[in-house]
């Protein structure tokens, strides 16, 4: 089994820890895996993205254009600005709601999620869509978007991991008080 995966969103929106949760399932599993992050501004609200390679004959984290097997986008018009990546036939799970960039911020430039949305709508055939504001609420906390929208890459079956890979290292990558909130995020169906 060889994945390559590309996980893209905003500063805050728990990407990193995604990718390490990811990359620590599959060296539990004994699967090889490489990552590479890019982080940049991640603190102030600027672009963060994360290659995970998983499988044999893996040389180098970063992820060629056109040959991801999945996108996870935390934010949709970083879904949209990741897509040279997907190979064809691929498959994009992305949150719905926005965050204005910081250059679209300082720019003035009208953002919105919806438009960036019904393009992924328009160009993706595979595109599973999550609500990450109703998910974040009904679970009562924002912090666990990138638990939630996890649990729906793993439905996909094109994450290469199982739900029970995921649970069984997520104890070992979150504080102990958060464990529970992160476990029910993963699990839920939204």
């Amino acid at each position: 089994m060889n994945k390559n995966i590309v996980l893209c969103g905003v500063g805050g929106q728990g990407t990193v820890l995604a990718s390490k949760l990811l990359a620590a399932a599959a060296m539990q599993r004994g699967i090889p895996v490489m990552s590479a992050e890019t982080i940049g501004m991640a603190q102030r609200g600027g672009s963060v993205f994360s290659n995970i390679r998983l499988g044999e004959g893996v040389h180098s984290p970063m992820i060629e254009k056109g040959t991801a097997d999945l996108i996870l986008g935390f934010e949709p018009g970083e879904a949209v600005r990741m897509l040279p990546f997907l190979k064809p036939g691929g498959t994009v799970v992305t949150n719905s709601c926005a965050v204005v960039p910081a250059s679209a911020s300082l720019s003035g430039f009208d953002y919105r999620g919806e438009s960036m949305v019904e393009y992924l709508q328009k160009t993706v055939q595979k595109l599973v869509v999550v609500d990450g504001v109703a998910a974040c609420t009904a679970l009562g906390s924002p912090r666990v978007l990138n638990m939630v929208l996890l649990g729906a890459a793993v439905r996909t079956g094109e994450l290469g991991l199982s739900l029970e890979d995921l649970l069984t290292v997520l104890p070992s990558q979150v504080r102990p008080q958060f464990v529970d909130l992160n476990q029910k995020a993963l699990t839920s169906n939204f």
